[in-house]
Order: structure tokens, then C-alpha cells, then sequence
């Protein structure tokens, strides 16, 4: 079963640090689908910007431990990609 690109991409990482190297580095961060490899990354990013894509770096995130009160359990384990864009392209992210 082909995923589609819009199943792969679940939403665009906007934090501090993510941020700095969008700023500095020309580099993007979202988290995507678990089951997403770095060629399927490359292609949904590269349809859904429409923009060229030079890396794709990859990184499991292992949930963490969630308490309320007496009970305990794990958020989901999330994976997340930093995509290099060539230079001289960007996304706006805040029309994502």
C-alpha cells in the first residue's frame, strides 16, 4: 500500500531550536509517520513545497513517562526529520 504525501508529514516542528538552524542553516524540521523512510520524506517534501531537497536526516523519538497522580504511562514514540533545502529555497512555515 502507497502512502500518500500528505500521510507522511504529519506537521512542521517550530521550536527554538529548530528555528535557529531554519534561520542559519537553511534546514527544516517535521515530524512525520513512524513507518516514513528518508526517500518517501524527500518526495513529499519536495511535492508539497515545491522546493529541491539536498539531505534528510532522521531521528526516533522514544516517548516519555506521563504521571497523573497515581497512574503512569508512556506518551507515543514520534519520529522526527530535519530536511536540508538547496540554497536559496525556503518554506513558509506559518502558512502550514
Amino acid at each position: 500500500m502507497k502512502k500518500e504525501i500528505y500521510d507522511i508529514i504529519v506537521k512542521p516542528m517550530l521550536t527554538e531550536k529548530s528555528l535557529v538552524i531554519r534561520d542559519t542553516q537553511n534546514r527544516y524540521s517535521f515530524a512525520v509517520r513512524r513507518d516514513s523512510t528518508k526517500p518517501e520524506i524527500k518526495e513529499a517534501v519536495e511535492k508539497l513545497f515545491k522546493v529541491k531537497v539536498t539531505s534528510v536526516h532522521t531521528i526516533a523519538v522514544r516517548g516519555k513517562l506521563h504521571r497523573m497522580g497515581q497512574f503512569q504511562g508512556y506518551r507515543p514514540n514520534w519520529k522526527k526529520a530535519i530536511v536540508t533545502l538547496k540554497a536559496g529555497d525556503k518554506i513558509d512555515v506559518a502558512q502550514t
